[in-house]
């Protein structure tokens, strides 16, 4: 934590529900109590969802195999059928297609790559709000057990006096 935070503005970072006014041994129970990670499977549209598929396929080996055989196909045929080729050689339809299969490819995969990080800026502020919650956790169970070990050690001194005075 950068500056010192009360318990309960701790509490209102990272749970947000107006416990500003709580008692500090209230806050463990309220935190314990509340899940404060979010869902970063978010409820995506069809086109999001759509533009995902299309980055995880058109980033695979399975497509690069599969474009580049369709490519030597399309090369192959043309050279083999020479004057009745539907494109010949310097393949301005081919370049024609690769170009608007370019266009095409790169904003739907801008979208994904945009959706992917907003999943990871979700993540980052799930596992800060709960480093945040195992910090005030943790600092609260120290300080519980500071207190039992100030305790035992009162009982410890207590029982020595009681044994003297009995011998």
């Amino acid at each position: 934590m950068d500056k010192k935070m009360t318990k309960a503005e701790i509490v209102e970072k990272i749970i947000g529900d107006g416990y500003s006014d709580i008692e500090d041994d209230e806050v463990v129970h309220i935190l314990m109590a509340k899940t404060v990670a979010q869902n970063d499977d978010n409820v995506s549209t069809f086109g999001q969802k759509m533009a995902d598929k299309l980055a995880l396929f058109a980033g695979s080996w399975k497509f690069i195999i599969m474009f580049a055989v369709i490519l030597i196909i399309w090369i192959t045929s043309n050279i083999i059928l020479l004057s009745k080729a539907f494109d010949p050689y310097p393949f301005i339809l081919l370049n024609l297609v690769l170009s608007c299969v370019a266009a095409m490819q790169a904003p739907v995969i801008m979208m994904s790559q945009n959706r992917q990080e907003e999943k990871d800026r979700i993540r980052a502020q799930n596992d800060y709000k709960i480093n945040l919650k195992s910090e005030v956790i943790l600092e609260d169970l120290h300080a519980k057990l500071d207190l039992i070990i100030i305790n035992q050690d009162e009982i410890i001194t207590r029982l020595n006096v009681l044994e003297k005075s009995a011998k």
